[in-house]
């Protein structure tokens, strides 16, 4: 919990206070005085009387009671420090930019723990150790620059890193992003990310609170907590962008199944956002300029008018709308209802002028040609959502006129327009000029392109494609046999169950299967064969990657081909047993499920057999998984018109195939003893889909539910 002393402190204390800028306690102390604080801020270091103009004291037991203290003094001392300053002079808030905590040791990790029982002991709030500090519109706590000017409507920052944090800074407000409060959680011995959004969250006020959040982060504690926050700030009408720094640890699992293969934390990661409706950037750069998108208003659809004077940036911005799968729209040609309007706005430009989208009115074009284009497109054009406006500079005129129009445009009109102004240098004062009067500048074309359509394609899972998609997200939990299932799992050991439990469990769950016998001897699976009809296959029971040990058989026709393959896969290494099913045709999907740590199940689905390992084409959901969310994944795959039916294949119903997703989502939520889940290939046909294989692997170290059953 964040605390008000924290935020709105009334005092405040620096421990370690320096005269030297180039010490965290001196320019931590001169910010302080520098920034908006009003209150008296109390200097704490014991070989001076004076610190930068202030009054200092020679320890933190000389000091009047103060509501905030920032500590920048060795690790080794901090223990004792928060400990006076918390029992004798009531502080409650708690900033510790010091480093040699648990990032170094062992030791240090221990003195963090200690800092921590104290500050929750008196109700208080931790940032750190190991930060740069904080800053919101009551006082600019950090040691570091830039410090820009905070505004009520910029973004909310939290970073894991002080560093990076700067830097992301730095990349961003020199192109006219602004913020509203920045948290460098540090080692987040107390408050980490997920605790700052939590508070974000918890103090929204939508009349005065920013919209943008932004995070930086390093690791995810709090999954659970992360994602219910964040859904409930989007909900809100907030828009989050984030770095989840750190690769993927999948790469290091033994990929014992094609679920473990394809997914790992690094999957969850991207699940978790997907989920929550975060967009997901992978640089500083990518992050400052979604953030400046998110600033605008939301585009209200897919088309785009480009207004340019110049072509390639024009053409380069096209290729990255269209690739990112919005539209640049044609305003004239045989049959296009704006074809008169585009004519008609050609009258009011230059010669060589090309109104066809692209909108392109020369180098030579003028701030009043602008101005009117733009009226055409927010008036005239009703294939238009909004407007990316190119407009730079040769450095043969100013080009201050132009900018003042596209800052009044912006004012004025309903639909969104984003502006590029790449003319950092010929243009640097008109621009400078832009930026002061609230503007935000894209100085890249493409970069521009990718974060538009980024984040109109972010949303929270479960809304978007289907026109059902609101009712199906009503729909309750599949109904599966808990007391099967708590049955069969509590009789198994931990590893992978054996075919006869795998068959329980699925049936528990009402995932429909095919029939199968299980053959020790040649008499049994000849019998088998006979009582299932020919075809059928022929799969190896025991070894794990039975295709790969030439231990499956496929579309034995008679009785002599099913004695000859029994006696050849029986003698593969480690075969226990043949099993025997009928043979079923179709389209292969793919359906599993792995818990991955703090996170929960993922569910992950795709297209089937050899298609799961060749094109990974499969889609990750965390759970809960209700209908929208399932029928989503599905419609998301680029396989989906393969299960839907494409040129003139039957296909099945994307909302069988979602339903048994769903269905899957529920056996691992009621069962988390299952560590992985592979049902691989499961046939599709028009009116019914059949599990053919699935192999589950039990771990109960890892479930919330070591008794057995859900």
């Amino acid at each position: 919990m964040i605390v008000r002393e924290l935020i709105e402190p009334a005092s405040i204390a620096v421990v370690g206070a320096s005269g030297n800028l180039h010490k965290p306690g001196g320019k931590i102390l001169h910010n302080l005085k520098s920034g908006n604080f009003s209150g008296p801020i109390y200097p704490v270091n014991p070989k001076e009387t004076e610190v930068q103009g202030l009054r200092a004291y020679d320890s933190v037991a000389a000091l009047p009671p103060t509501e905030l203290a920032v500590l920048a003094i060795p690790a080794k001392l901090c223990p004792g420090t928060v400990k006076t300053l918390a029992e004798e002079k009531g502080t409650r808030g708690f900033i510790i930019l010091s480093a040699g905590f648990s990032e170094e040791s062992e030791t240090g990790a221990e003195l963090e723990r200690e800092i921590v029982a104290t500050v929750e002991a008196h109700g208080g709030s931790l940032i750190g150790p190991n930060c740069i500090g904080v800053l919101t519109p009551q006082y600019s706590g950090v040691f570091t620059t830039p410090i820009p000017p905070l505004d009520p409507k910029g973004c909310d920052f939290v970073s894991g890193s002080g560093a990076t944090a700067v830097f992301i800074m730095e990349t961003a407000i020199p192109n006219g992003l602004s913020f509203s409060q920045v948290f460098s959680v540090g080692n987040s011995a107390q408050i980490g990310v997920e605790e700052a959004l939590e508070y974000l969250d918890e103090s929204f006020d939508p009349a005065t609170s920013s919209r943008v959040k932004l995070l930086y982060i390093e690791s995810i504690d709090k999954p659970r907590k992360l994602l219910h926050h964040a859904r409930s700030l989007i909900a809100k009408g907030c828009r989050i962008a984030a770095i989840k720094a750190g690769s993927s640890a999948a790469g290091s699992r033994a990929a014992s199944s094609h679920t473990g293969a394809l997914a790992g934390s690094d999957t969850a990661v991207d699940a978790l956002f997907q989920k929550a409706g975060i967009v997901r950037c992978y640089s500083r750069e990518e992050l400052a300029t979604v953030a400046a998108v998110m600033q605008h208003p939301p585009l209200p659809g897919t088309r785009i008018a480009v207004i340019t004077h110049a072509g390639g940036p024009a053409v380069m911005l096209t290729d990255a709308l269209s690739h990112a799968g919005l539209e640049v729209p044609p305003l004239i040609g045989p049959d296009i209802e704006t074809t008169a309007a585009a004519e008609e706005l050609r009258g009011h430009l230059y010669p060589g002028s090309s109104t066809a989208n692209p909108i392109d009115f020369l180098a030579t074009g003028t701030a009043e040609q602008l101005g009117t284009i733009i009226e055409y497109c927010e008036t005239r054009f009703s294939s238009i959502d909004a407007m990316v406006v190119i407009f730079g500079s040769p450095g043969l005129f100013e080009v201050s006129d132009v900018y003042e129009v596209l800052r009044d445009k912006m004012r004025t009109c309903s639909k969104p327009i984003y502006p590029i102004l790449p003319s950092i240098m010929n243009a640097k004062r008109e621009i400078e000029w832009f930026l002061a009067q609230g503007g935000i500048n894209f100085p890249d074309e493409v970069a521009l392109g990718r974060a538009l359509a980024r984040v109109h394609h972010t949303r929270p899972a479960g809304f978007g494609v289907s026109p059902d998609r609101e009712r199906a997200e009503a729909v309750p939990e599949p109904d599966i046999d808990r007391e099967r299932l708590r049955a069969v799992i509590g009789a198994l050991g931990d590893g992978y169950a054996p075919p006869q439990a795998v068959t329980e469990i699925l049936d528990a769950a009402g995932i429909p299967r095919a029939p199968e016998r299980t053959a020790r001897r040649r008499e049994e699976a000849l019998a088998a064969a006979s009582e299932l009809g020919l075809p059928v296959a022929m799969k190896v029971i025991g070894p794990l990657h039975k295709s790969d040990l030439g231990g499956v058989a496929i579309n034995l026709s008679d009785l002599d081909q099913v004695a000859a393959e029994f006696e050849r896969i029986i003698q593969i290494e480690g075969a226990t047993g043949v099993l025997v099913q009928p043979m079923v045709a179709g389209l292969e999907l793919f359906v599993g499920a792995i818990r991955e740590g703090a996170f929960g199940h993922m569910v992950v689905c795709g297209l089937g057999g050899i298609f799961v390992e060749v094109f990974k084409d499969v889609q990750t959901r965390l759970l809960p998984l209700h209908s929208a969310e399932a029928l989503e994944a599905v419609e998301q795959l680029r396989g989906y018109p393969l299960i839907a039916g494409a040129r003139g294949s039957e296909g099945t119903d994307p909302k069988r195939f979602a339903e048994i997703i769903v269905r899957v989502s529920a056996l691992v939520h009621a069962a988390p003893q299952i560590a992985e889940l592979d049902i691989n290939p499961l046939m599709a046909a028009p009116g019914h889909l059949t599990a053919v294989d699935a192999r589950i692997r039990i771990d109960r170290t890892g479930s919330n539910d070591t008794q057995g059953g859900g």
